[in-house]
C-alpha cells in the first residue's frame, strides 16, 4: 500500500526532472460550481503529461545491473514520452511499444527522446503482450504505466504540490485510465487530508472501474470507444487499484460530447490546450457543477494533442454546445431557389461557413435538390430557433 510518507520520500528524486506545474483559476468552472476552481496543469509538465513523474521515480530506483538491460513499455503516447525522456536522462536504452494508429506527434516525440518505437496492436493492452514478450527475450525490464508502486507514488507527488498551491481545497477530481494518478493522489489525501473528497472520472466508453470496483477485483473490458485515448485502458492495474478500492472512491463517467465541450472551453476560457484524456475531470464537472463542494481542483493530467483530432474534437465541442450546426435541406430545382434559402438562415442570424448543393441523389424527389449547410450558431437556443424559423418557412430541415 503507497503511503503519503512514501511520497514525500520521494518528491526529491522526482523532482530532479518533473517541475511544479501551476494551478490556474477557471472562472467558467467556478460560476457553475458556485466557489473556487482550480485546474492543476500537468499539460504544462515535462514531456506534455503528469507520467513522467511516475517514470523517472521508477527508473531512478533501477539498479545498476537493471539499467544497462534497458527498460520497455506499452504506452497511447504519454507514458511513452514520460518513460523517453527519464530513460534519456538517466542514459537508460528504452523500447516503447505503441497501438497502431497512435497519435504520430507522440510517436514523434517519444522517438525524439531518443527511445525505439515498434507497434503492436490497437490497444494499450494489445501492445503490453508484446512488450512482455520482448522483455521476455531481451532482458529489458518493464516499466508498467501504472501498475507499480514507484509509478503511483510518483504520480502521488501531484497531490503535495495541491496541498501547498491550494491549502483549502475540498475536492479533487481526477483524470483516470488504469488508475496510478488516481491512486497516487488517493494515498496522499487519505494520510495527510482526509476531508479532502477525491473523485476519478473515465470516459464512458473506456470506463473500467466502475465494474470492476463493483466485482470487487480489477475487470478487463471487452472493447473501449473514445477519442480520449490517453485513459483507454482496458483493466485497471492491481497496485492501484487495490489503494482505491481500500479508499471506497467514487468514479464518475462523461460523455465524448462533454469531453468535447470542456476541451473546448477551456481553449477558450482558460487558454489552455489540453488533450481529451485531460480534459474529462472539467468534463464531469460540467456535466454536475453542484455535486462538487469548492474549492475543486480539476486534473489537466495532459497535453499531446494531435492537431487534426484537435480540429475534430473542436468542431465536435462547437456542434455539442450549440454553436455549430449542419442542416439538409430540401428546396425546388428552380431559379432564386438557393439565394431565398440562404436568405431565411441569414435573416435568424446565422453565419453560413459552408454551402454543398446537391443535385443527384436517388432519394431525392424528381425536380428537387439538397442543400448542405454548415452555419454557426450562437448557442443552443439560437440553434433551435433556426431550425423552427426554416421549418416555418416551410422548408423540410434535418440536423446531421
Amino acid at each position: 500500500m503507497v503511503t503519503a510518507d512514501d511520497v514525500i520520500a520521494a518528491r526529491p528524486v522526482v523532482a530532479e526532472l518533473a517541475r511544479v506545474t501551476p494551478v490556474r483559476s477557471a472562472r467558467w468552472l467556478a460560476d457553475r460550481v458556485g466557489g473556487p476552481v482550480w485546474i492543476k496543469c500537468e499539460n504544462m509538465q515535462r514531456a506534455g503529461s503528469f507520467k513522467v513523474r511516475g517514470a523517472y521515480l521508477r527508473l531512478s530506483r533501477m539498479t545498476p545491473e537493471e539499467r544497462a538491460r534497458g527498460v520497455v513499455t506499452a504506452s497511447a503516447g504519454n507514458h511513452a514520452q514520460g518513460m523517453a525522456v527519464s530513460a534519456q536522462a538517466l542514459g537508460v536504452p528504452a523500447t516503447v511499444f505503441m497501438p497502431h494508429g497512435a497519435p504520430l506527434p507522440k510517436v514523434r516525440a517519444t522517438r525524439g527522446y531518443g527511445a525505439e518505437v515498434r507497434f503492436s496492436g490497437s490497444t494499450v493492452d494489445e501492445a503490453m503482450v508484446a512488450a512482455r514478450e520482448f522483455s521476455d527475450a531481451t532482458g529489458a525490464v518493464i516499466v508498467h504505466p501504472f501498475d507499480h508502486p514507484d509509478i503511483v507514488t510518483g504520480q502521488g507527488t501531484i497531490a503535495l504540490e495541491i496541498l501547498e498551491q491550494v491549502p483549502d481545497v475540498r475536492t479533487v477530481v481526477v483524470c483516470t485510465g488504469g488508475g496510478g494518478l488516481l491512486a497516487g493522489i488517493v494515498a496522499v489525501m487519505r494520510d495527510l487530508a482526509p476531508h479532502v473528497r477525491v473523485v476519478g472520472v473515465q470516459a464512458e466508453g473506456a470506463a473500467a472501474y466502475p465494474p470492476s470496483l463493483a466485482a470487487g477485483h480489477p475487470v478487463p473490458l471487452t472493447s473501449m470507444t473514445t477519442m480520449a485515448d490517453g485513459i483507454a485502458v482496458g483493466r485497471p492495474g492491481d497496485v492501484p487499484f487495490g489503494v482505491i478500492d481500500a479508499a471506497s472512491i467514487e468514479i464518475r463517467t462523461t460523455s465524448e460530447d462533454s469531453i468535447s465541450r470542456a476541451l473546448l472551453l477551456c481553449l477558450e476560457r482558460s487558454k489552455l490546450l489540453v488533450e481529451p484524456a485531460g480534459a474529462v475531470a472539467m468534463a464531469a464537472v460540467l456535466d454536475d457543477p453542484t455535486a462538487f463542494e469548492p474549492p475543486v481542483v480539476v486534473t489537466a493530467s495532459g497535453g499531446n494533442i494531435d492537431p487534426l483530432l484537435l480540429m475534430q474534437v473542436m468542431r465536435h465541442g462547437l456542434a455539442a454546445a450549440g454553436r455549430y450546426l449542419s442542416l439538409t435541406i430540401s428546396i425546388h430545382d428552380r431559379p432564386g431557389a438557393l439565394a431565398t434559402l440562404l436568405a431565411e438562415v441569414g435573416a435568424a442570424g446565422a453565419n453560413i461557413i459552408d454551402v454543398e448543393h446537391r443535385r443527384i441523389d436517388a432519394d431525392l424527389r424528381l425536380g428537387d435538390v439538397e442543400v448542405l449547410v454548415h452555419v454557426e450558431t450562437r448557442g443552443r437556443e439560437h440553434r433551435d430557433e433556426l431550425v423552427s424559423h426554416l421549418r416555418g418557412s416551410g422548408y423540410h430541415v434535418t440536423v446531421t
